[in-house]
């Protein structure tokens, strides 16, 4: 199985900075550690102005790119520009190109960054500067290598960005479970939104996972499915607000896949948030996810229908 990476592009933020940058190192060190079997890490590469094209904005993406962007705009992002920012934005996109590509040669693959799924066609927003999963869809179709794209979306925040992007593309089902009031205060509609209340435990959240996700991958018809994997819905998490246990993250991504597997749908795995108190956790539940996933890379080629 083939994961992507680019933690070796740092992104300087102030002193204090709610966003926990060092988790992507961290959890690299960590899979090099662990010795998957099987597993191939590869450095990302990045996306280029006519991917990004594709979903952003011809000005947001000049602003973006020539550091234009206003304080409120910056604000609503969530990081100050710079220049290594944009870098490391760009790399973060192209390594879930690149696992697309990946998943759809061999069944499975992974990038250990991306998720950014509140960033608009026309602005950025939530700790997030390009939406790479909708980048990334884009990109294949553009390629010619599908059609039909499914999305789940299982941080604990929606997608609102990604759900814009698509809500008149019947060619990308987006499909969210995420917290009722939590951020984004103003959701968006998603093809399929599965919204829990604040203290939902594992059995309601799995509940919600196994129903959706299996119902979003026989209506969508999809030829690649793109897996959101967040470790926010953590118990833990100091921005989830959700009970969800570590077994219960460690199911839901069992179960994911082995709908992808029944559906003979490649999975193209991304990172999500994580903001646990600890960051270790944060970690751990994403190594938890890569752990399972190169699992099933070794009869992923068998299930997939292509």
């Amino acid at each position: 199985m083939k994961i992507f990476y680019s933690d070796h592009l740092r992104v300087p933020l102030p002193e204090g900075h709610r966003f926990p940058m060092p988790k992507y190192n961290l959890l690299h060190q960590r899979v090099i550690e662990a010795r998957l079997p099987g597993v191939e890490l590869l450095p990302s590469e990045p996306a280029t102005d006519e991917q990004l094209a594709l979903v952003h904005e011809p000005e947001y993406l000049r602003k973006v790119l020539e550091g234009g962007l206003s304080e409120k705009e910056e604000r609503r992002m969530g990081f100050p520009w710079t220049r290594e920012l944009v870098i490391r934005s760009r790399y973060s996109v192209g390594g879930t190109i690149n696992a697309c590509r990946a998943a759809l040669s061999e069944g499975i693959a992974a990038n250990l960054a991306g998720g950014t799924h509140h960033a608009y066609a026309d602005h950025g927003e939530g700790y997030c500067v390009f939406n790479d999963v909708a980048v990334a869809a884009r990109v294949m179709q553009a390629e010619g290598r599908l059609q039909r794209v499914v999305i789940l979306d299982l941080d604990v925040h929606q997608g609102n960005g990604t759900a814009s992007i698509f809500r008149q593309d019947a060619t990308v089902f987006t499909f969210s479970v995420h917290g009722e009031k939590n951020f984004p205060f103003h959701k968006e509609q998603s093809d399929l939104d599965i919204a829990l209340p604040d203290e939902s435990s594992d059995d309601e959240f799995l509940s919600a996972v196994r129903w959706g996700a299996k119902h979003a991958l026989q209506k969508s018809r999809a030829e690649l499915a793109i897996y959101i994997a967040g470790a926010d819905p953590y118990e833990d998490d100091r921005l989830g607000r959700l009970k969800i246990s570590k077994a219960g993250l460690m199911e839901r991504d069992r179960l994911v896949l082995d709908l992808c597997c029944q559906a003979g749908v490649p999975a193209a795995i991304v990172m999500g948030g994580g903001y646990a108190r600890r960051i270790e956790d944060v970690v751990e539940i994403h190594l938890t996810t890569f752990r399972i996933a190169a699992q099933y890379a070794a009869r992923a080629a068998s299930c997939m229908t292509y």
